[in-house]
């Protein structure tokens, strides 16, 4: 569900994973036409590393 929304609003992504400072800059950056492509690309990138540290995270408390 987060993919989609990334793809759609990628400010919004910055925020439920909680770096609102990001966020704030991705929406800067979507307002132009020409920055929505980087601004998707990068919450979508944002949210893979999210949950790559999740599972390691989760990883290191099962040890």
């Amino acid at each position: 569900m987060r993919l989609i929304v990334a793809l759609l609003v990628p400010w919004m992504v910055f925020f439920t994973i909680g770096r609102p400072i990001a966020g704030i800059i991705c929406l800067l950056l979507q307002l132009t036409v020409l920055g929505w492509v980087p601004a998707a690309i990068w919450a979508v990138y944002a949210l893979s590393q999210y949950k790559t540290d999740k599972k390691i995270a989760r990883a290191m408390r099962a040890r």
